[in-house]
């Protein structure tokens, strides 16, 4: 009730406070025949695929099927429909969704908005939690999978996700929305936006928060949004838009998969089915009231806002410049466990209590028993946060110039600078006096008592300030990242036929600062090493092109090839987190071929894909690992896997169908064969970056991958097979009734270093998951008022209809055992009962959400 009281204040002060805002709402449909977009949106340097002219794979999302369709679901979850595309709720906190596509993560997907690429830095990945808000000023989302249209320098080895926002000048009007769902969901926002004036100035505006749970246990979440734009368009040659946007939020997470047979043992009904719900990484602590109260060990929080500057100047009928600043200063990070007490981890039996979560009684006496000031480092177990700030400027800038009716080209730069701030802090003592830390060497061991409380938001739109170095702790390092580019294309057009090449230049200069070591007299891998490194420069270029040939009004062939050499990540130029750069430091290298046919009529249009992309000197850090030491006791970390070579290749098919104006049909296939080609080398770290050494394995070991099927790299999967089937009926005018089947096949496991150690796991290969099928429906009723401007619209959306259970992600490969691995065919059949679905039980897996549902109402006017 707390949250939903705050929800209805939230709502009222919005709308008593805002006065001008935009979101006239887009005046398209989901069934809109042309897939172009036409939309007033921010164009600035975007490069849109346009239908039967650009030759890669595209998907478009109109802003009309995201207010129709995702409810509560996360923002990439309506990409599911899409060929080559997965995207799951990932440990099913709020934004922790996870995405692939062709076989590719989303580190290694180009992700943008409006053209403005928003990929870390630093690891290239993207955190959806940050971005939330978008699913309210987007106008379009297209996807392009594989090389993509992108005329920058980016690595999009998978595809690209673009994000088109609403510019500022769009039609006087606004729009109030109240959105419920399950576990308390409950989501109010106000937007309104004046027009354009007669001296051409224009403003937006958009507020919203929304609040509750999802589906897993402990997850409680509260975001906001916020999203201002200013255009002005003094004439027919200038146009300038700038937006500030931002999505602070803090949620409770699950960040550990737990196994099958724990989801089966603290299930509260004891029915022998998993507890879907189940999260292990949260407990309970008694009040001085005597009251059970939850507490989560993991969370995580942000405050990411961007603040853009476009400017279209048209110099002449044939040129035109687009030129795009922006800053994001992001504040945030996520919490975790760190040190001991009494020898013991906060995963220790003792610690855990009948219902499988953290027993905070046990844990609180055992650190108040604990002297600080006389123990010895890290003898506490507390609650750090392990912030993940940035500050991050840039600018873009593309001259276009029509040389004449067929030919035109483009040049421009992409320049961006990064400074990335990496360390701990304390948030919960767990019932200590304080945490003794000595990994700064420059101090004698400190003890922190400051604890910093992650549901406090930061709203400064230029970030703020970081915490002294006196109060951190585990680690302190900061990542400099300096990247310039240069990119051309040049496009042909004739009649049926229409042709690009482009090529680019880029170099990434990282640097490595750590405020813990000992400037010049620490030493790493047997040097001496300095508290920065200097920049390391990597250079790199991109080279594609393709061409589309329209046969005639119905059918259209394309071709596309491409080849990368992309710079590594930062952790692979100096990985185990030391001053040292790699000394095998190489690019990865990339190369990818599509072809692709098209078929357009007024009732049918379909499209079908044929790709491969090899990936050569891939090197990837995979976080969030549970490993098993020699003595059998197991600690969280990450492993770090370099000389890794992928092949993805497939086919795609899908097809959109309308035999009459008040019925379409949507369909897609997509068949794919991804495998690791060779063996790779893999090592192993705990959290706080020391070396571990696994049990039957070495510190650093050969990971025999070859042939194996491509697994995901964190607590995620990937499949090689989906499909969907969609159906939209619209009875009455106004009225849409809407459902889709989706199945997920050849769904594979992630890999771990531990595992495919040696010869005989590569023969077994990835762990497969079983298939499935899920069912979602949903309506949409707009009720029109006799102004024709104003109009209510409610909707609802039922999600996994028929409460399928299902898993939708692996961390592990343990594979079912054989006979020959029991001494009897009693203890083999005892064995075998407890399988689940034919999988092992002590596999960790991720289950999907069962049967959820959100509705909604809106008043547009």
């Amino acid at each position: 009730m707390k949250l939903i009281n705050k929800s209805i204040l939230t709502a009222v002060i919005t709308l008593s406070t805002a006065s001008v805002y935009y979101a006239q709402q887009v005046q398209d449909t989901a069934q809109a025949k042309s897939k172009d977009i036409d939309e007033v949106i921010l164009r600035g340097v975007t490069d849109i695929a346009k239908d039967r002219k650009t030759p890669v794979a595209v998907s478009t999302i109109k802003a009309a099927q995201i207010l129709e369709r995702q409810g509560n679901q996360e923002l990439v979850e309506l990409l599911n429909t899409t060929p080559s595309v997965y995207a799951t709720k990932g440990g099913g906190g709020f934004g922790d969704s996870q995405i692939t596509m062709r076989g590719f993560e989303s580190r290694n997907i180009a992700v943008m908005v409006n053209g403005m690429p928003v990929n870390d830095m630093e690891g290239g990945t993207v955190y959806f939690s940050n971005w939330t808000g978008l699913s309210d000023v987007t106008s379009t989302m297209q996807v392009q999978r594989g090389l993509g249209s992108s005329k920058l320098a980016i690595a999009s080895v998978g595809g690209t996700m673009n994000f088109l926002t609403k510019s500022a000048d769009m039609k006087k009007g606004g729009i109030l929305r109240f959105g419920v769902g399950n576990n308390d969901y409950l989501k109010t926002s106000f937007a309104y936006n004046t027009g354009k004036s007669e001296n051409g100035w224009s403003s937006s505006i958009l507020m919203s928060r929304q609040a509750g749970s999802t589906y897993i246990e402990n997850t409680q979440y509260e975001s906001y949004a916020y999203y201002f734009a200013l255009g002005w368009e003094p004439n027919k040659k200038h146009n300038f838009q700038f937006t500030l946007t931002s999505a602070p939020q803090w949620h409770n997470q699950r960040t550990f998969s737990p196994t099958i047979q724990n989801y089966i043992k603290y299930n509260p009904d004891h029915d022998g089915t998993p507890y879907r719900q189940y999260n292990s990484d949260y407990g309970y602590y008694t009040d001085a009231n005597g009251n059970k109260v939850s507490l989560a060990n993991r969370a995580n929080y942000y405050s990411k806002p961007v603040m853009m500057l476009n400017w279209d100047w048209t110099m002449s009928e044939k040129s035109k410049l687009s030129t795009v600043l922006y800053m994001s200063n992001g504040r945030g990070g996520g919490t975790g466990e760190i040190g001991r007490v009494g020898g013991k981890g906060i995963t220790d039996p003792s610690f855990i209590d009948g219902g499988g979560h953290f027993n905070y009684d046990a844990i609180f006496a055992a650190n108040k028993a604990v002297n600080v000031n006389t123990a010895n480092a890290g003898s506490t177990l507390i609650r750090r946060s392990s912030i993940n700030s940035h500050n991050w400027y840039g600018i873009l800038a593309n001259f276009q110039h029509k040389l004449n009716d067929n030919w035109n080209f483009s040049i421009g730069t992409d320049d961006r600078y990064y400074y990335g701030y990496h360390y701990q802090v304390a948030s919960d003592l767990y019932g200590a006096s304080g945490y003794k830390d000595s990994n700064n060497k420059n101090i004698a061991p400190n003890i922190v008592n400051k604890t910093y409380n992650y549901q406090q938001l930061t709203w400064n739109p230029f970030g703020g300030k970081t915490a002294p170095i006196q109060d951190q702790i585990g680690y302190s390092n900061d990542g400099e990242v300096i990247w310039y580019s240069g990119f051309g294309q040049v496009e042909f057009n004739k009649n049926n036929f229409s042709a690009f090449l482009q090529g680019s230049v880029s170099n990434q200069g990282y640097q490595r600062i750590d405020n813990f070591i000992q400037d010049g007299i620490t030493k790493q891998q047997g040097q001496v090493v300095n508290t920065k490194t200097g920049f390391k420069n990597l250079f790199g270029y991109n080279i594609k092109g393709g061409a589309n040939y329209n046969i005639n009004a119905n059918h259209n062939v394309f071709a596309n090839i491409g080849y990368y050499s992309k710079q590594p990540f930062f952790n692979s130029v100096y990985p185990s987190n030391f001053q040292v750069v790699n000394p095998t430091l190489t690019n990865e290298k990339i190369f990818s071929a599509e072809v692709g046919y098209g078929f357009r009529s007024p009732k049918l249009s379909a499209n079908v894909n044929l790709y491969r992309t090899s990936w050569g000197d891939r090197w990837l850090r995979r976080t969030n690992q549970t490993f098993t030491l020699p003595d059998n006791t197991t600690t969280t970390g990450y492993a770090e896997i370099s000389g890794i070579t992928e092949i993805h290749q497939g086919v795609e098919v899908d097809a959109t169908y309308r035999p009459t104006s008040y019925l379409e049909f949507q369909g897609m296939f997509s068949w794919g064969d991804y495998y690791y080609k060779g063996n790779a080398t893999g090592a192993a770290f705990d959290d706080n970056n020391n070396p571990l050494t696994l049990a039957g394995t070495s510190t650093s070991t050969t990971l025999y991958l070859d042939k194996v099927k491509v697994g995901g790299t964190s607590n995620n999967s990937i499949p090689q097979m989906t499909a969907s089937l969609g159906a939209t009926v619209k009875p009455v005018k106004d009225l849409s009734i809407f459902g889709t089947w989706r199945y997920v096949g050849k769904l594979y496991s992630s890999i771990d270093i531990a595992t495919f150690s040696n010869q005989a796991a590569q023969d077994k290969g990835v762990m497969k998951l079983p298939d499935f099928n899920l069912f979602d429906v949903g309506f949409s009723y707009k009720i029109r008022l006799r102004d024709a401007s104003q109009y209510f619209t409610i909707g609802a959306n039922v999600y996994n209809l028929f409460d399928t259970t299902y898993i939708s992600d692996a961390s592990t490969n343990v594979f079912t055992k054989t006979s020959d691995q029991f001494a009897t065919a009693a203890q083999y059949e005892a064995y075998q009962s407890t399988l689940y679905k034919g999988i092992d039980p002590t596999n960790r897996v991720l289950f999907g959400f069962g049967r959820t549902w959100a509705a909604n109402l809106s008043f547009n006017f």
